[in-house]
């Protein structure tokens, strides 16, 4: 058979892509490519084993002063034994009564019984409406069976209580065991909304009970690979980061990967008898698009090795991963099972090759086809070329269906936008400007018990300790100073309790290093404002001291670090991002001014992003405040993923311009790709806001935000913003070059 031009070795990659695309599609070597392939994922998925994530998403370096000092107070004598308290008021809100204390004193021992520890108190607060009763439990015990001994003091705690007494088990070892409670069953909860998600808008895509199960087995599949890679990485590395995070992404882009390359081998079928004479030629002409766009995102994740911060540095090495995962599966096992399951997986709408016979005719048929349900989250046939250049003419001739390029809905709207570009550019900033407004007056930094999406027994009890027994008891400072300091502990505690805020100071303990561990109360909600003066306070008090060599550390110091650290990593991180992107649209577009408009919108578009998504998230889901580490992850994913849409549209427009000017090729740019990107925007978008359902705010925040950025990015920026700055700058767009065919 005679290879046509798209089969040629001319392309992108050459002869070796064609040889690839034909082994890929050949009769035989599909099934062969399929097998190894899919028994490879599948070994990767059952092979690989790994303990996971070793840290959360706030975990702070070893190298920060809060990590040393909890390192020290680790080691100190007898701090194996971890204190758990059992906070106790009436249900009606009033004080206690002698019968409530008299249960009080039976449930202490109860608790004294199941731990294997004495029990210390009652300790009645001072207001007389809640007592606090302490044990301890074995720190070195597995999860396991800590969690079994969490459940067993809370069993003891309820039947012991009469029923006007709420009784609330918290402490460190509490909330470790409520943080693996929330997420038992979470990460099959997450990889079942996405395939959910991911599933409908692929139906509503293909109109096809059958064709969207090939793309999504073969992306689950990848993700199950992903996921045993990555934890793998994790275990051998000690990488902290999110599964959740990964498998969002392997999803989100596999499903974009195979929407362009199933769109263009769909179109390919018109032209041609052979369906795997069209797979080959759709593999050699979107793979190079595919692969670039996937090379620009691992190396913007790669930018976050240069983070102090480990969930964000593991998060860059576990995602490249997972991505380069992704790709690979798209490439060729998805393009062997296209191969092998020929053109009727897509019935009841199978593309069929037009003569001139049959344009008038498939004109109509086609034309209901495309601008159906597709029309608004489908890829619409009339697509092609935009990977390659192709006029928009050709494929109407080809097919007989409508030019999108000239009479589609997207580029009716790029024709009004530059009819008045400057109104539509002066629209478009002002309404980001508005959006951005979200960010002003956001308290950055969530306290512990804003972590999560729903409270939890100890969270409870931590509001309790702090409302009855003083904001501070329930996470004292931590500071650990040497025993031989001059004038000793004693000299210590009198400058700590002289930092303002401070109620009083202690001596917990010493370690076999000769360091003693001071414990401070201050009088300040933990992680708030007031504490964290407190804690600035201590350590500027503190580092001062002679002979000292004080560490302090902590709850409030740690969130503290945590701040520090993430503002960093922010500074650092996102110019590396940014110049990585550029240098990306520079290569690609041969051009100057165009990158640097491109990215300049980009920016805007991310810091408009973040505070819509802090408006509905205050206003829809009272989220209180912006997670330290959300605005580095959100900018990395909206700028990463938004750049594979703008170098979709502007390559295509450089290519327009070459023959129809720089204002007449963006409208064209904008109305061929607008439903190939709003449907790849749609399925990012969903897939994003489907970390929702996982019990950290941090990741739902991050889902929010990154998903109504895509959408922003998908139906203003690249509708709307860019083809009106484009008629504005005209050809000046692409100097120092000019347009090309």
């Amino acid at each position: 058979m005679t290879l046509s031009s798209a089969d040629s070795p001319s392309g992108p990659l050459g002869r070796i892509g064609s040889r690839i695309a034909g082994a890929l599609t050949g009769r035989r070597s599909a099934w062969v490519m399929l097998a190894v392939f899919v028994a490879l994922l599948l070994a990767m998925a059952g092979g690989l084993r790994g303990a996971g994530p070793a840290a959360g998403m706030d975990a702070l370096p070893d190298s920060s002063e809060s990590s040393r000092a909890a390192a020290i107070a680790d080691t100190m004598e007898g701090n194996r034994y971890q204190p758990v308290f059992a906070v106790i008021t009436r249900e009606d809100g009033t004080a206690l009564t002698a019968d409530d204390k008299a249960a009080i004193e039976t449930l202490g021992e109860n608790l004294a019984e199941v731990s294997g520890r004495d029990a210390v108190g009652p300790m009645p607060a001072e207001d007389g409406e809640a007592d606090l009763v302490m044990t301890t439990v074995d720190s070195e015990a597995d999860n396991d069976a800590m969690d079994a001994m969490i459940t067993d003091l809370r069993d003891a705690a309820a039947e012991t209580a009469p029923e006007q007494l709420s009784v609330s088990v918290t402490g460190g070892p509490a909330v470790g065991s409520d943080i693996r409670g929330a997420f038992s069953g979470a990460n099959f909860k997450l990889l079942a909304v996405t395939i959910a998600v991911v599933a409908v808008l692929l139906l509503l895509t293909y109109r096809s009970p059958i064709l969207w199960l090939i793309p999504l087995s073969i992306v689950a599949l990848a993700d199950g690979a992903a996921g045993a890679l990555t934890s793998m990485l994790g275990e051998q590395f000690a990488l902290a980061f999110d599964a959740g995070v990964i498998s969002v992404l392997v999803f989100g882009a596999g499903t974009n990967y195979a929407l362009l390359l199933i769109s263009r081998y769909r179109e390919e079928l018109h032209a041609h008898e052979d369906h795997r004479a069209a797979l080959r030629t759709a593999w050699v002409r979107t793979a190079p698009a595919i692969i670039a766009s996937n090379v620009t995102v691992v190396l913007a994740l790669l930018t976050l090795l240069a983070a102090v911060m480990p969930a964000t540095r593991g998060l860059g090495i576990a995602a490249a991963a997972g991505l380069l995962v992704a790709v690979i599966a798209v490439l060729f096992p998805l393009t062997a099972l296209l191969a092998v399951v020929g053109r009727q997986v897509f019935w009841p709408f199978v593309p069929k090759p037009e003569t001139a016979g049959r344009i008038e005719t498939a004109g109509v048929a086609e034309t209901t086809e495309t601008t159906g349900v597709a029309a608004t989250v489908g890829i619409a046939d009339t697509q092609a070329g935009a990977e390659t250049g192709e006029s928009a003419e050709s494929i109407k001739s080809a097919s007989g269906r409508r030019d999108d390029a000239e009479h589609g809905p997207f580029a009716t709207v790029a024709r009004i936008v530059t009819k008045r570009p400057l109104f539509a550019a002066v629209i478009s900033l002002v309404l980001m400007g508005v959006l951005a407004t979200g960010l002003i007056g956001t308290r950055v930094g969530l306290s512990q018990d804003e972590q999560f999406a729903s409270a939890n027994e100890s969270s409870t009890g931590f509001a309790a300790m702090a409302e009855h027994y003083g904001a501070g008891e329930s996470a004292p400072h931590q500071i650990v100073v040497r025993e031989d300091m001059s004038g000793g502990t004693d000299a210590a505690l009198a400058a700590v309790e002289d930092v303002p805020g401070i109620d009083r100071a202690s001596v917990t303990g010493t370690t076999p290093d000769g360091w003693a561990v001071l414990s401070a109360v201050g009088t300040a909600e933990p992680e708030s404002p007031a504490a964290i003066d407190e804690a600035e306070g201590l350590r500027n008090t503190l580092h001062d001291l002679s002979g000292a060599d004080a560490l302090v550390g902590g709850t409030t110091a740690s969130a503290m670090d945590v701040r520090a650290d993430s503002t960093r990593d922010l500074l650092v991180v996102a110019p590396m991002i940014l110049a990585v992107v550029l240098l990306v649209l520079i290569g690609l577009l041969r051009a100057v001014v165009a990158p640097l408009v491109l990215l300049t919108v980009n920016v805007a578009s991310s810091v408009a992003a973040i505070g819509l998504g802090l408006w509905a998230g205050r206003l829809l889901f009272d989220i209180p405040a912006l997670d330290v580490t959300v605005p580095l992850l959100a900018f990395l994913f909206l700028v990463a993923l938004g750049v594979d849409y703008t170098i979709f549209l502007v390559h295509r427009a450089r290519h327009e311009s070459a023959e129809h000017g720089t204002k007449q090729g963006m409208v064209r740019a904008v109305g061929s790709t607008g439903v190939v990107i709003t449907s790849a925007g749609v399925v990012l978008a969903a897939v994003f806001a489907a970390l929702g359902v996982l019990p950290l705010v941090v990741l739902g925040q991050l889902g929010l935000i990154v998903g109504l950025g895509v959408l922003l990015d998908t139906l203003l920026v690249r509708t709307v913003l860019v083809p009106a700055l484009f008629a504005l700058i005209g050809d000046r767009m692409w100097w120092p070059s000019k347009p090309t065919a």
